[in-house]
């Protein structure tokens, strides 16, 4: 019966969605509505999709789990990185780029880098969509895999076949309403997601015993030192790791999902009330999802739930879920909003990618970099199939029931992190930056991505934080030293952003 009825809470809510797209499609009359909602979102749409298109199902899933497996030191100074570089995001980057997007008549990323650097050539924009691409294809594929492992784990559904329906709903919104849909679900999903959040903590036992059985644990609640549950023993935690994990707050600069929230506002003085209520609720679901995988630790130890290991830890909330479920019919359909939260934090980052990387392909390489001409609505259709090709091509890639959601999340966050972010600060606050600069920028910081990542990494050390930080610093130095090399930017190309700067 339980189960019938978290189904049906389920089924309800991903119907709601599909008509919202449904509803969202009757206002895309051209283009940049299907990309970037006319410029028309609200403060609060704004603040809300913005961080429910960022946080993904890492948030319920991985995040959890990874407290859930080490303790608090690594998953607290990611949550505490990524809350920092959200409130500076959203101080320092989003006026402007909202600003000079529109100074620039840009509404994708790629193609105001192109503007913004005098590149008549389109090869930023080229680069920068392929990096879209090859960045977005494996982090939709995470958000497949959450919804994979929910089902699953909680139904025991054929782990791919509940992966091409979840896909299946995200892409029908998706193509369906474009940016408004995405943006309008992403509001209902992040109060969703607090409502699983907040349940979730509530539901699963009494503070004192939890903290009980977390202490009992050697360094599990330090933030300098961390658990190590092969030796069950203590582990020191250096300064360079805690660097090593704020730097997940470098990655915000470069997110094109979320520089899009930016661009799309309709008042950008509205802004500072969108800055608050991001940065209010980012910090309070880090802290309760850190929380969860310490609850779901504690309910394990006291034989509520079997120890999960490897990427199974990433089940943790579904668990909590499930045994909450068994308690009657209210507690059923709490447990069915719960784990629609799980479908709510991948949904509205899917989307999000989907329209970005599909973006890419229709608009900056096909129509900015080939110049192949179209019209208006059989634009929206190569858009429309591109978000369903690259959709495949994630399922393909998320097929692999062991895969990590926290993981290709990382390695995808550093990736954007370290070939947009510096990209985005010069653009925005260096006048000396030139387009040639700027290219070598983001070859480099992406090539670093997969060097240290794969290379420099595994000799361990000093050398095993994460490959965001030297990617990030990489990709920032060859732009300053490729744009003195090359003689700086143009004059007419100063006295544009000189021109908008003033505005």
């Amino acid at each position: 019966m339980s189960q019938i009825i978290i189904m049906a809470t389920i089924i309800i809510y991903l119907a709601a969605v599909v008509y919202i797209g449904v509803l969202c499609s009757k206002k895309n009359n051209a283009v940049d509505d299907f990309y970037l909602g006319g410029r028309k979102l609200g403060p609060f749409v704004t603040a809300m999709s913005a961080e429910a298109s960022d946080m993904s199902s890492w948030l319920l899933m991985g995040l959890p789990g990874l407290a859930y497996l080490t303790g608090v030191a690594d998953a607290a100074w990611t949550a505490i990185g990524l809350a920092i570089g959200t409130y500076v995001n959203w101080l320092i980057v989003a006026k402007r780029i909202r600003k000079y997007t529109q100074a620039y008549d840009s509404f994708t990323i790629p193609d105001f880098f192109s503007k913004r650097f005098g590149d008549d050539k389109r090869i930023l924009t080229l680069i920068a969509a392929i990096v879209i691409v090859v960045f977005f294809i494996p982090y939709t594929a995470s958000g497949f895999a959450a919804c994979g492992k929910l089902f699953s784990s909680l139904f025991g559904f054929n782990y791919l076949t509940a992966m091409i329906i979840s896909a299946i709903v995200i892409v029908a919104y998706c193509t369906l309403g474009g940016f408004l849909a995405a943006s309008m679900t992403d509001l209902i999903q992040s109060i969703v997601m607090t409502i699983a959040l907040v349940v979730g903590v509530n539901v699963a036992g009494g503070f004192d015993m939890v903290m009980e059985n977390s202490k009992a644990l050697p360094g599990y609640l330090g933030l300098f030192d961390t658990y190590s549950a092969a030796t069950n023993s203590a582990e020191p935690y250096s300064l360079l790791k805690i660097a090593s994990m704020l730097a997940w707050g470098l990655g915000y600069f470069g997110m094109p999902h979320v520089l899009l929230r930016f661009m799309a506002i309709e008042d950008e003085e509205k802004l500072k009330l969108s800055r608050r209520v991001a940065s209010i609720w980012v910090v309070i679901s880090l802290s309760v999802a850190v929380f969860i995988g310490i609850v779901g630790l504690s309910m394990t130890k006291a034989g509520a739930i079997e120890t999960l290991t490897g990427s199974n830890s990433e089940t943790i909330i579904v668990k909590i879920a499930h045994l909450l479920s068994t308690h009657g019919v209210a507690t059923a359909i709490i447990a069915g909003v719960i784990l629609a939260g799980i479908l709510a934090a991948t949904m509205s980052t899917a989307d999000s990618q989907l329209l970005a990387a599909a973006s890419s392909i229709s608009q900056n390489i096909l129509t900015d970099v080939f110049h192949i001409k179209i019209s208006k609505k059989a634009s929206m259709n190569v858009a429309r199939i591109t978000v369903v090709i690259i959709s495949v091509i994630s399922i393909i890639l998320a097929s692999n029931p062991d895969s990590s959601v926290f993981e290709i999340v990382s390695f995808a966050w550093a990736g954007f992190g370290a070939t947009f972010g510096p990209v985005v600060l010069c653009a925005l606050f260096w006048k000396k930056a030139n387009k040639y600069g700027i290219t070598a920028g983001m070859i480099s910081g992406g090539i670093m991505i997969f060097v240290w990542k794969y290379g420099i990494s595994k000799l361990g050390g000093i050398f095993s934080i994460y490959e965001l930080l030297p990617a990030f610093i990489v990709a920032l130095l060859v732009i300053v030293i490729v744009s003195y090399a090359t003689g700086g930017p143009s004059k007419e190309v100063i006295e544009k952003f000189e021109e908008v700067k003033n505005k």
